[in-house]
């Protein structure tokens, strides 16, 4: 596998201008993905970005590092990867479908890490094809929080790799938790916290560029928001979490959180988990949640 270190990530003004300008990707079928590592060698999690990122998303200084704040950090090597020649299609149109996350380890603000993001499989989908990328946090050599990035490029024809359906798969019946709003600068402060200021996040004018009606919320920010009303009060020590994102979240919103908790044993608890729009009849984001408190 091809290893490159990145140092000076791409802009995302850059990668969004020249997708409106037609981009240099055809977005062609391919057979598999070059086999790539993007590294950052040593990246420290920052206790004030944290704290940004927490206040944006709903959660408290007891959640100490949220599950989901991980993959900001690897955000830079998303840019990166689609900017180089080894990926085989442009970021706009690029639909982020689906997301798994692994905890392994607690973390904790001025920890020095080594971010990580490999090239993954391909996956067949009815509308297209699904690339994932797999992304890794190591502190000292040890890895401590992986996750798995599930990206649908529409309108691929005859994609390659195996039919799949969704990460969460149930149909047991949820009680409704609670209700969340959802600003119509969400996007905005979400994107200025996390990088990724896609213009249909940002306004309603600049989604409209991209065929949506109004802005729509970041699904990382959506399943984050969600996370912050299920978990606990406490650090976690491990944890999993994988989530389907379903439908446009567009702000500004009143959406509902519906559940049904899942015990597993003495040391570990689960659950089932949608967001759903305010009437509890479309969901946004379907989840399923284990974890273990330290």
């Amino acid at each position: 596998m091809k290893t490159i270190e990145v140092t000076q990530p791409a802009s995302i003004a850059a990668l969004y201008l020249g997708a409106l300008r037609g981009g240099g990707k055809k977005g062609a079928a391919v057979q598999a993905l070059p086999a790539l590592r993007l590294v950052q060698p040593a990246v420290k999690l920052d206790a004030l970005h944290l704290a940004q990122y927490a206040r944006v998303c709903g959660f408290k200084p007891g959640h100490g590092v949220p599950l989901t704040y991980p993959q900001l950090l690897t955000f830079p090597l998303l840019l990166a990867y689609y900017a180089s020649g080894e990926c085989p299609w442009p970021a706009m149109g690029t639909v982020h479908l689906a997301n798994r996350i692994v905890q392994h380890q607690t973390l904790q603000p001025g920890d020095t890490l080594r971010v990580e993001l490999s090239t993954g499989a391909l996956l067949a989908h009815e509308k297209g094809q699904i690339f994932e990328l797999d992304l890794k946090i190591l502190r000292r050599d040890d890895l401590v929080w992986q996750a798995t990035q599930s990206l649908l490029r529409r309108g691929v024809k005859q994609p390659a790799g195996a039919v799949v359906g969704g990460h969460v798969q149930s149909d047991l019946p949820l009680s409704h938790q609670a209700d969340f709003s959802a600003p119509a600068n969400t996007g905005r402060r979400y994107g200025s916290v996390s990088g990724d200021r896609n213009p249909i996040h940002l306004w309603a004018l600049s989604a409209r560029l991209f065929g949506f009606r109004r802005a729509i919320a970041h699904g990382m920010w959506t399943h984050a928001r969600a996370l912050a009303a299920l978990l606990p009060l406490e650090p976690l020590n491990q944890a999993e979490v994988a989530v389907d994102f379903k439908t446009p979240l567009f702000l500004p919103a009143r959406a509902s959180l519906w559940t049904r908790h899942q015990p597993q044993n003495s040391s570990e608890s689960g659950a089932l988990f949608e967001v759903r729009n305010a009437k509890g009849d479309k969901p946004h984001l379907r989840g399923q949640l284990s974890y273990q408190i330290k």
